[in-house]
């Protein structure tokens, strides 16, 4: 009996092994939580500001495998991959914010600072009354698509194409007030 026992708890151990564990467990990667379960190229997209082609330059840069799990990452090593992400050596159209308005310097913005500078720019346009400013104010597109078939949401019911049943029934309407007559 006892043996049997043994056995059992022999198995249950072989059964569910440390990598198990490993990916179970969520990483946080500046400020952003991550599955384990993912692989590191499609797991640092999760990050805002991260981009498919960063995360790609992050693995080779760094030399890490690319179809490693996320889970499987030792804590020194989520440290040199969230240092990287933050002062990246990366040529500069690598970077998503080139020449910055203020200082010039080509900078690469993460989460919330991302966030914040682009409602900053957004405000300095509208202040300053620009095209792209008024394009933003009246919630219009701003990059010269056109817009008499799409950008409609949130416009009047009134202005635009009418639908099919408000024809018929103002023919309708047409047609008994011609018999009333």
């Amino acid at each position: 009996m006892e043996k049997e026992q043994k056995q059992q708890l022999t198995e249950i151990k072989t059964y569910s092994p440390a990598s198990k564990k490993e990916e179970e467990r969520v990483v946080r990667i500046l400020s952003k939580d991550i599955s384990g379960k993912l692989k590191i190229y499609p797991g640092l997209t999760k990050v805002k500001g991260v981009s498919w082609a960063f995360s790609n330059a992050v693995c080779t840069k760094l030399n890490i495998d690319k179809n490693r799990k996320i889970g499987s990452l030792t804590d020194k090593e989520i440290e040199i991959i969230s240092g990287f992400i933050k002062n990246p050596y990366l040529p500069k159209f690598m970077k998503n914010r080139r020449s910055d308005f203020e200082t010039g310097e080509d900078k690469h913005l993460i989460g919330t600072d991302l966030e914040l500078r682009k409602e900053f720019d957004i405000k300095r346009l509208k202040k300053i009354k620009s095209y792209r400013g008024y394009r933003h104010m009246a919630g219009l597109p701003s990059r010269g698509q056109r817009t008499k078939s799409h950008f409609r949401a949130n416009r009047r019911k009134g202005a635009g194409i009418k639908s099919k049943g408000a024809e018929t029934k103002s023919k309708e309407a047409g047609i008994k007030s011609t018999v009333k007559k």
